[in-house]
């Protein structure tokens, strides 16, 4: 019923009904509630933005439907006069204020700016306009203005002409792995952690003024040290596994991670296994040209019998890997506000990640020891067994 309205009914013609019905003060709230039931879920909101006309209107206009009290109408054009009403250059002083620390893009009508309410209000004040703080939110709101946080979309060097034909590449071949049967594991490091009662990003559900206390700084703790959650995401069935280190992310982590999933998970879910195919960044512990990465990927290759096959992502695009999106940010918003107090904390906190998607993980602590700095020789890397795809 909703598309219906929205399609059959725009803000001209809803208008134009109204007009030529001559509709009076509480008639007009009584269609507004009529429409906003017709609609469903959302429809006050929706019908506000639709026609202009206050959250508050919509909800009282529903009520009446369903109320028998008479309301006292006012005359046409009765009510409290908005602020531009009374001083009709409100608005354009308010946008030269706020322009002079706007940002966005010249192509979107939508833009934001740094400054707070209150401190716009005082500046309005200061050329003779006298408004309170939650007026200027009205005003930024009707000049297409809004707080918004930084968003991480601009790449950082120059672009790979054959970047599509990459991803086209990457795509396809996953696609064959689906129809094969052949599990596809996305895998990254996360970022580490420090270990101890620190403040985390974000908020949780605690009693009116009772916030969890932590300490005043983020000082590392030698005693408690940091963790490197390493995840492995299984496109095939939205399955995880995070092997949760206490050492470095070296390549000989990365593989040891991608070892205890199999040994753990994967065997077992896929017992007729005899390829894997992994996709990941193009930099770090696992990266392109990273000899030890390969090194141990073929020792893991004869460890388990399977072949692994690995495509890696083209440069300034790590953040359409799957693990990034579909387990990373779900581990983040799970712990969002807790204090990663010690391992254990971090394992169940993990371990606890769900989402209504069917989302679910494991997590396993990892207390092994990895040395940085070990070199493969090319003796070594001619040893390997490995062909390039593509």
């Amino acid at each position: 019923m909703a598309n219906q309205i929205q399609v059959t009914l725009n803000k001209d013609s809803i208008n134009q009904l109204l007009e030529a019905g001559d509709f009076n003060e509480k008639q007009r709230r009584l269609f507004y509630g009529l429409l906003c039931e017709s609609y469903g879920y959302g429809g006050r909101k929706a019908v506000s933005e639709l026609l202009g006309v206050s959250v508050n209107t919509v909800k009282s206009g529903k009520d009446d439907l369903n109320s028998e009290r008479t309301d006292f109408v006012r005359r046409r054009g009765g009510g409290r006069k908005s602020a531009t009403f009374h001083d009709p250059e409100l608005l354009e002083i308010t946008r030269q204020i706020v322009s002079e620390s706007a940002y966005g893009s010249p192509e979107k009508p939508l833009t934001w700016t740094s400054l707070s309410f209150r401190k716009i209000a005082d500046k309005l004040e200061e050329r003779g306009h006298k408004v309170s703080h939650t007026t200027v939110a009205k005003l930024l709101d009707e000049l297409k203005f809004s707080r918004q946080k930084n968003k991480k979309m601009l790449q950082v060097g120059k672009d790979h002409p054959d970047r599509n034909a990459q991803f086209e590449f990457i795509n396809q071949s996953i696609e064959e792995a689906y129809a094969s049967g052949v599990p596809v594991i996305s895998i990254d490091a996360k970022k580490k952690e420090k270990l101890g009662n620190m403040s985390n990003v974000g908020t949780e559900l605690r009693l009116l003024g009772d916030p969890r206390l932590t300490y005043d700084h983020d000082f590392l703790i030698r005693e408690l040290g940091t963790v490197v959650p390493y995840g492995v995401y299984v496109l095939n069935n939205n399955t995880a596994f995070v092997n949760v280190g206490t050492s470095s992310d070296t390549s000989e982590f990365a593989t040891e991670s991608v070892f205890r999933w199999f040994e753990t998970v994967g065997k077992h879910t896929f017992p007729s296994m005899q390829e894997l195919f992994i996709i990941c960044d193009g930099g770090g512990s696992n990266g392109s040209r990273v000899r030890l990465w390969k090194y141990k990927l073929a020792e893991l290759c004869e460890k388990t019998g399977i072949s692994i096959r690995v495509s890696h992502l083209p440069p300034g695009t790590s953040k359409w890997n799957k693990v990034e999106h579909r387990l990373f940010c779900y581990i983040s918003k799970n712990w969002s506000g807790k204090p990663l107090i010690d391992l254990t904390t971090v394992v169940n906190l993990i371990g606890s990640t769900k989402t209504t998607t069917g989302l679910t993980v494991k997590c396993v602590p990892d207390f092994n020891s990895y040395e940085t700095g070990i070199k493969i020789s090319d003796a070594q890397m001619k040893s390997i067994d490995m062909e390039p795809i593509g």
